[in-house]
């Protein structure tokens, strides 16, 4: 599934999906979260980088941060995003619907900008985030 980068539009990953791109595992995404993959420009909030890190401390993935974000720059042409954070975390305080840390910036960085869609499976972000895609 690797792709050139001439999307117009811009989609973040949530951490599990960029886990699973990573990881090859794209017959986990449904049709909709392939189709958005493909045409936008992907982003990844910084939380989720700091996500994976905490996922490999905890043993719970393989790699580390930098290696997982270093494979979806060059295979899938993700970027980190660089929206300003204080606009994040403003953006953050208003999300009351999960008291997770990694949920609440992770949306708040997608809606912060513009309410861009957000790739996820979490079932609760889908039922708080419109804008969200799977």
């Amino acid at each position: 599934m690797e792709r050139e980068r001439s999307a117009l539009s811009v989609a973040y990953l949530d951490t599990h999906v960029a886990l699973w791109l990573h990881d090859g595992l794209v017959q986990k995404l449904t049709k909709a979260a392939r189709q958005e993959i493909e045409r936008s420009a992907l982003l990844l909030s910084p939380m989720s980088y700091l996500e994976f890190d905490y996922l490999h401390r905890r043993g719970r993935i393989r790699y580390p941060a930098a290696e997982v974000f270093a494979n979806l720059s060059t295979t899938f042409g993700v970027t980190l995003c660089e929206f300003p954070f204080p606009a994040v975390a403003g953006m953050g305080t208003t999300i009351g619907w999960t008291q997770d840390p990694f949920r609440r910036l992770i949306v708040a960085q997608a809606k912060a900008n513009q309410n861009s869609p957000l790739i996820t499976a979490d079932e609760m972000i889908r039922e708080n985030y419109p804008p969200a895609v799977w």
